[in-house]
């Protein structure tokens, strides 16, 4: 079995409803074994329109990454996800932040996920779950990675659970 974060979120819709959805549909799939609290953010990438509801899923599966990605992109598309604009306004986005200590760069899956580093939308809610894993490029830990981000962007807590 493999410990999985995934970020899920989105700035279309009801927002909270949607974030509920998706977890429950995780949870048929996989084994959840925890959640970040809700956190509120600013477009990240300058395409979208809203602000975005973000939080951070650890699950363990015995599922390859590509099984885990296909499954994602499933539940994306069930919650009315339309891919017109990259970085563009969602329903619903499910994005693979580390896959244990896997590192894997193919076309359609890069892990851990390439941008994450720069991304305090991703770390904090990363930091609430896993504060000391360690990255397994960068050699830093999620809590290291956030203190020294560049990115300044606010990020606020939105609700401490969805359940």
């Amino acid at each position: 079995m493999e410990k999985v974060v995934l970020l899920i979120g989105g700035n279309l819709g009801d927002r909270q409803a949607l974030l509920k959805e998706a977890v429950l549909e995780l949870g048929k799939q996989f084994e959840i074994l925890k959640l970040s609290g809700i956190y509120e953010t600013a477009a990240w990438g300058g395409k979208s329109s809203g602000n975005y509801l973000n939080m951070a899923v650890l699950l363990s599966t015995d599922k390859s990454p590509m099984e885990v990605l296909n499954i994602g992109l499933e539940i994306e598309n069930a919650l009315g996800r339309k891919r017109e604009v990259k970085w563009g306004d969602r329903t619903m986005d499910i994005d693979i932040i580390y896959f244990g200590e896997q590192v894997m760069q193919t076309e359609r899956l890069k892990v851990p996920h390439p941008m994450m580093s720069n991304r305090r939308f991703v770390l904090v809610p990363l930091s609430e779950i896993l504060p000391h894993f360690i990255h397994p490029q960068l050699k830093m830990s999620s809590q290291d990675l956030l203190e020294k981000c560049s990115d300044k962007s606010e990020v606020k807590r939105f609700a401490s659970s969805l359940f």
